[in-house]
C-alpha cells in the first residue's frame, strides 16, 4: 500500500495507552500526526518520541496532534511514557492491521535478510482528513522538527 497525497486518509480504531478508542473520525477538525515507530523504548523511539514530545506545544500552536503508533500493548505505553516523561499519545496496533493498511509494516530487508516489520514513517492528515504528506522511511533525529515545518509550510 502506498498512501497518495490529496486522498482520504483510512480510517481505523486502535487503543491508546490509557485503553481508550480512538479513530481517525475522532481526530477530525486538527493536523494530525501519525508517527509509526517499530518498538518502545528502544534507542530511536525513544529520540524520536522525546523530540515529538518537546515540540508539542509548537504542534499545538498550528492546530496539530501528534500520536505515535507501534505494535506495542497499551501497558507497554505506559510504562514507556512514564520512564521517558513522554506526552504524545501512543497507539498500539498488536495485529499491525493499520500499520498495514498505512504502508508501515512491509518487507525489510537487513543484513541481506528479508522479513516483515515496522518501518519508521509518518503520515500528515488534514482537519479534513486527507494526507497531505508521506514520509514513507525517515531518520529518528531531527524529524519531529521536520514535520512541523512541513505543516507550517501547507498551512501558508
Amino acid at each position: 500500500m502506498v498512501l497518495e497525497i490529496g486522498t482520504k486518509a483510512l480510517e481505523f480504531s486502535l487503543e491508546d495507552q490509557d485503553g481508550k478508542e480512538v479513530t481517525l473520525a475522532s481526530l477530525a477538525g486538527k493536523w494530525t500526526v501519525l508517527y509509526f515507530y517499530p518498538k518502545d523504548d528502544t534507542p530511536g523511539c525513544t529520540l524520536e518520541a522525546v523530540e515529538f514530545t518537546k515540540l508539542l506545544p509548537a504542534f499545538a500552536k498550528v492546530g496539530a496532534q501528534v500520536l505515535g503508533v507501534s505494535g506495542d500493548t497499551p501497558e507497554s505505553h505506559c510504562d514507556f511514557q512514564t520512564k521517558h516523561k513522554l506526552k504524545v499519545r501512543l497507539l498500539s496496533d498488536p495485529g499491525k492491521k493499520m500499520m498495514t493498511e498505512y504502508g508501515a509494516f512491509k518487507k525489510k530487508l537487513l543484513y541481506g535478510k528479508s522479513f516483515l516489520g515496522i518501518v519508521r514513517s509518518t503520515v500528515l492528515i488534514d482537519p479534513k482528513g486527507v494526507v497531505r504528506h508521506y514520509w514513507p522511511a525517515v531518520k529518528a533525529q531531527g524529524h519531529a522538527q521536520e514535520v512541523l515545518e512541513r505543516i507550517g509550510e501547507l498551512r501558508s
